[in-house]
């Protein structure tokens, strides 16, 4: 992955979503020749020279500051993650010796996380590592999603699983927010880690190639953290699913994050949760 060409993408990307009356700029009328926003007007509003900001978008600016990427962030509207997101890609000199290290460390369940994981009987659980790698999970996840252990380590990835599985699609009853959301965090690992993780890379170029919805979605560059929200799920045992999904990170290692999928008590969803959390039980048993 190209950093500076990553960068440009975003920058062109997000000036596009803009118009003059977004951002309270006077719009006159009449055919403009770019969609969006103009390099000219992005500068204004950020107080920096247009020759500053096209060399900027070009990726041809080394180590611009804080107030210049805040400002920037700002001018083009973005969130609090699509601005982590600019700061990551226009300093990554500034994250390579960490996610170099991180490459190089072999991918091991932190012990909190496999205890938290053992006890989570009857909610659906996963640990996720760097690149959406499953590192573990409990037999409740196994149930809603599938037998992770008789996967190939290499595949059991959510992303490669969303995109490459023909069953993801009907399981997730929303399966286009789903793969929107998996392209999002896959563009913040990329920009945390960017050249220096090959693996990161292989797995965007195998999506690319095989995949003609990632490659739509990754050239949209949508930007998200896995944080909560609802998932749909179309179960072939127990019919449609509602659940909420919580992303539980330490503080120390943000590379592993414990996600947790529950029903809200006294549905429908919580109802058939049970009933396939025990059939799955029985099983076993038998």
């Amino acid at each position: 992955m190209n950093t500076a060409t990553t960068l440009s993408d975003f920058l062109r990307n997000r000036r596009a979503r803009l118009h003059p009356q977004d951002v309270a700029l006077p719009d006159f009328g009449g055919t403009r020749r770019v969609t969006g926003l103009r390099r000219e007007e992005i500068a204004e509003l950020a107080g920096v020279s247009v020759d500053y900001y096209t060399r900027m978008e070009q990726g041809r600016v080394s180590n611009p500051s804080d107030a210049v990427l805040n400002a920037l962030a700002h001018a083009l509207r973005l969130n609090d993650d699509e601005t982590r997101h600019l700061h990551h890609l226009a300093r990554p000199q500034r994250t390579a010796r960490s996610a170099r290290e991180h490459r190089i460390r072999r991918q091991s369940v932190r012990p909190m996380l496999r205890r938290l994981l053992e006890e989570l009987k009857d909610v659906p659980a996963v640990v996720m590592g760097r690149r959406m790698d499953i590192l573990a999970w409990n037999p409740a996840a196994c149930a809603l999603f599938g037998d992770y252990a008789a996967m190939d380590s290499a595949k059991r990835n959510i992303a490669r699983i969303t995109f490459l599985d023909p069953a993801s699609r009907e399981l997730y009853a929303d399966w286009s927010s789903c793969a929107r959301e998996n392209v999002a965090y896959l563009h913040l690992e990329a920009g945390r880690n960017h050249s220096s993780d090959p693996q990161l890379a292989h797995l965007i170029g195998e999506l690319s190639m095989k995949s003609e919805d990632f490659r739509r979605l990754w050239a949209e560059h949508p930007v998200q953290d896995k944080t909560s929200g609802i998932k749909r799920f179309h179960h072939p045992l127990v019919g449609d699913l509602e659940l909420t999904y919580e992303t539980l990170r330490a503080a120390d290692d943000p590379d592993q994050a414990l996600i947790t999928y529950a029903a809200q008590p006294g549905t429908s969803s919580h109802d058939s949760l049970r009933m396939l959390l025990a059939w799955t039980a029985s099983q076993l048993i038998a």
